[in-house]
This record gives C-alpha cells, structure tokens and sequence, in this order.
C-alpha cells in the first residue's frame, strides 16, 4: 500500500512502483470511479478509442478478426491470379 497526498486542483503522484505494475506511462488515460458503498476511488487504466476507428474494435468486428486469424493458422485460404477470379467466387 502507498500513501499518496492530494495536491491542488485534485492532483496526486501515483508512486512509480504502481505506475510500473499498471504499465501506465505519461500521457495514459486513467478512468477514475468511486465505490461509495466502500468508500473507495478506483483508478482504472484505459485506452481511448478515436472515433473513426471505434467499429474494428466491437465484439462483431473483434469476432470477425478472431476467426479470420484462426482460418489463416490453419491454411483455410484460397490464392486468386485475378481480381474476377476473386469476383467469381463470390457467387461460388
């Protein structure tokens, strides 16, 4: 456990040790939260996501990538030696 001192404006120093166990580096996003019930606040690490790129990272897109990854592992690929080939097996 380490005993930090709340600053101005809010701001507290998370000790190096704990920085280094949460792989936080300067600049990471920290979502903070409190359990009121436990009298707690709740620093999470986090990733922000910009907008643009936020549908490759839905479970629908994630799943996707998943089994595409897994068909590549196990050779479930077909080469084509043109652009109609690969048309024409749309409809296959």
């Amino acid at each position: 456990m380490h005993l930090v001192k709340v600053r101005a404006k809010g701001q507290l120093t998370i000790p190096d040790e704990v920085r280094r166990a949460a792989r936080l580096a300067e600049g990471d996003f920290v979502d903070v939260s409190v359990s009121a019930s436990e009298g707690t606040i709740i620093l999470r690490p986090t990733r922000v996501i910009d907008a643009a790129q936020a549908w490759f990272w839905t479970d629908e897109w994630q799943r996707g990538e998943r089994e595409a990854s897994a068909d590549i592992a196990e050779s479930r690929t077909r080469r084509f030696e043109s652009a109609e080939e690969f048309v024409a097996s749309l409809d296959e």
